[in-house]
């Protein structure tokens, strides 16, 4: 006999599911992927293949031999642990240190708290900054895009990251008018012709992609447009207060992992808070700590250490900074 339940109201129910919203974000990437073929060819191929395979594969292990619980692969979250692996890698990695990351991605970032809703930190961040703490030179080794490079993989010719020379050149002694002569262009950044990791160099590909997840309702504005806007208004406060010193808001939003750390990496459902107000302050965050690190810190780059550092605050935000319960106003009203 087949029962009836019946649970309190509200009784709402939008049609979003795990697959569907995960199937969603693989679609916004894809504009990115196309951009990372593009620019660094076999490589890029070379880097996705291996990562969202070596994902997927360790996630099956794992669940079905280590944990004994049915495998969860199809719901697309090891795909996209994968993708923004690969999208944190240079082109050039060895496929041996792409594994690892894939492994400790999926083994310890996600596997190790017990799945897909419960682990604390962005599982590809734990894997991206695990190779960048243990293989160093080779984590920073960027490909130059276009040229001879699309058809090349391990011999791929390298170059400087734009945050990699204005850091050593600071350092140096020189300006910011000296350095940015070295530069590309707002207009070539924004498109995608400086070195950098695979997914992460065109972001004009990856505001496609934030353009799609807001309108399909992946995600909300919250998190993004607090992180960007926080790193601009810094940033320009600093190069407002010395010029020579400080470079300005466009070449920090242009360059780096800004861009995907912004909008897919730090906008995760399980480790990003849950009221509005929670993630705007999350997203300041996350903009102060990548300044800081990039500004006065030793890496050129921040985004990845910022959001791992602000994932670890969720819990706290989630505590002070909770939604509204149904029905509370009209509780209060009543009082």
């Amino acid at each position: 006999m087949n029962k009836l339940i019946i649970s309190p109201s509200p009784h709402v129910h939008s049609g979003d599911s795990v697959k569907k919203n995960m199937y969603g974000v693989i679609i916004a990437l894809l504009p990115a992927l196309a951009a990372s073929l593009w620019f660094f060819g076999l490589g890029a191929l070379v880097v996705v293949l291996t990562s969202v395979a070596a994902c997927v594969l360790f996630e099956y292990l794992i669940q079905r031999f280590v944990l004994k619980t049915e495998a969860s692969i199809t719901d697309g979250s090891a795909a996209i642990t994968g993708l923004l692996l690969a999208f944190n890698l240079p082109s050039n990695l060895p496929l041996w240190i792409i594994i690892i990351g894939a492994l400790v991605a999926v083994g310890i970032g996600k596997l190790a708290f017990g799945g897909l809703g419960n682990n604390p930190f962005n599982p590809a961040l734990v894997g991206r900054v695990f190779l960048l703490i243990s293989f160093p030179v080779q984590m920073t080794s960027w490909p130059i895009p276009g040229g001879d490079n699309l058809t090349k993989y391990l011999d791929a010719s390298t170059g400087a990251t734009p945050l990699a020379i204005v850091k050593e050149g600071l350092k140096n002694g020189e300006s910011i008018t000296s350095l940015f002569e070295k530069l590309p262009s707002a207009m070539d950044m924004l498109i995608g012709f400086k070195g950098g990791s695979a997914g992460e160099v065109a972001a004009i590909a990856l505001l496609i992609g934030l353009v799609y997840m807001l309108v399909r309702r992946i995600i909300t504005w919250h998190i993004p447009v607090s992180i960007l806007a926080t790193i601009a208004i810094f940033t320009a406060a600093l190069h407002l207060s010395n010029p020579e010193l400080y470079a300005g808001p466009v070449f920090h939003l242009l360059t780096g992992g800004v861009m995907l750390g912004a909008i897919f990496m730090a906008t995760d459902y399980v480790t990003s808070p849950m009221s509005s107000n929670g993630m705007i302050l999350y997203g300041i965050g996350i903009g102060v700590l990548t300044v800081l690190i990039r500004v006065f810190g030793a890496y050129p780059e921040g985004v990845s250490f910022a959001i791992l550092i602000m994932n670890g605050f969720t819990p706290l935000i989630n505590r002070y900074m909770r939604p509204r319960a149904f029905g509370e106003a009209v509780k209060e009203i009543k009082n």
